[in-house]
């Protein structure tokens, strides 16, 4: 047997060998009509292209086959789950007759199979206990997509302890149904490819990939992956700037309007008037100097204007009085030099 993946993992029939080695034996006409592809795939590299065409019969029984088995040996009170996969090419015949497609089979050589998937027209149809009872489940066989099955079986003769569970395509379609699965003692075995009325003319093929055998659910359908948690986005690294904005407030606030105080205006400095003890004349402006040391500048100086120091204004007036002294000095000493006696030459 090969390598188990699980401790719970019986056997695989999953064609990962790349041949049918992983199964008992085959009931086939030639190699061709049970080939392993790897264009047509489900899992893994490798899946089972079973075809049949009218007349293949490589056991001398009624109908037309092309078959893989398993020798499973299912007993009494023993429970299994098992998975695999089936897809119908685009091309597949419809016809109103029977065509099975998965069967576990009893020991004995004649009569329907206790727990078979067949198809009739368009539909795929579980059914359990033979041809006698109803059908438990229906589908489409939906062209050229995939069917996922998982099949939780209790095998037992007895219709108040045997049951069968069904999950397709990742949903829970068929709950625990109980009924009997076994025909007495009879011990059953897996027969997998595709087996149909011998009236059915034109050619079919039918894919198959992926069984497995295990004794837990969570070896045939692991539970889905916990969803990735996603870390928060890192907080955006704030940009140096010069100016200081105060943060907006998302909540508009309304402002009363308060009265505006209007801006006083500036006053100049009261001109200071001069302490000559003279009155402005009114009408007439004082003019303000603009030098704040109240010391006259040299244009003052020069113009010989007044400053609005009352100490400068004292300047002038003594420069004016040596002037007329100079002037009167001069005026006497003039005569004199016109009365002196000029000397004889």
């Amino acid at each position: 047997m090969p390598a188990l993946a699980s401790a719970g993992v019986l056997w695989k029939g999953d064609f990962e060998t790349g041949n049918t080695s992983q199964w008992t034996r085959q009931q086939a006409v030639a190699n061709s009509r049970l080939q392993v592809v790897t264009d047509v795939v489900r899992d893994g590299k490798y899946a089972l292209k079973a075809t049949v065409r009218q007349g293949d019969d490589p056991i001398g029984a009624s109908g037309n086959r092309n078959e893989l088995l398993y020798v499973t040996h299912e007993t009494q009170g023993k429970e299994y789950y098992y998975k695999w996969s089936t897809l119908f090419p685009s091309n597949y015949p419809v016809n109103d007759s029977w065509q099975v497609i998965t069967q576990w089979h009893q020991e004995s050589c004649c009569g329907s199979p206790p727990l078979e998937f067949f198809v009739r027209g368009d539909k795929i149809n579980l059914r359990v206990g033979g041809n006698t009872t109803p059908v438990l489940w229906q589908t489409s066989i939906d062209k050229g997509n995939w069917h996922d099955f998982v099949l939780h079986v209790k095998w037992s003769s007895d219709k108040k302890a045997g049951f069968v569970e069904l999950w397709h395509n990742g949903e829970h379609v068929l709950p625990k149904t109980y009924g009997a699965n076994q025909f007495g003692k009879e011990l059953n075995y897996l027969k997998m490819g595709l087996y149909r009325d011998d009236a059915i003319k034109p050619e079919a093929s039918i894919f198959h990939d992926g069984f497995t055998m295990a004794t837990a659910l969570e070896d045939v359908m692991p539970p889905a992956p916990a969803p990735v948690e996603e870390e928060p986005a890192p907080a955006p690294t704030p940009i140096p700037d010069d100016t200081t904005i105060p943060a907006e407030d998302p909540t508009p606030v309304t402002e009363t309007p308060t009265a505006e105080t209007p801006a006083t205006t500036p006053q100049l400095p009261t001109p200071q008037l001069p302490t000559t003890g003279q009155t402005p004349t009114p009408g007439t402006t004082t003019p303000v100097s603009n030098n704040p040391t109240g010391l006259p500048d040299s244009s003052e100086a020069a113009a010989g204007g007044c400053s609005a120091s009352g100490t400068s204004g004292t300047l002038p007036f003594a420069g004016a009085l040596l002037v007329l002294g100079a002037v009167a000095l001069r005026r006497r000493r003039a005569p004199a030099r016109a009365l002196a006696p000029r000397a004889k030459p």
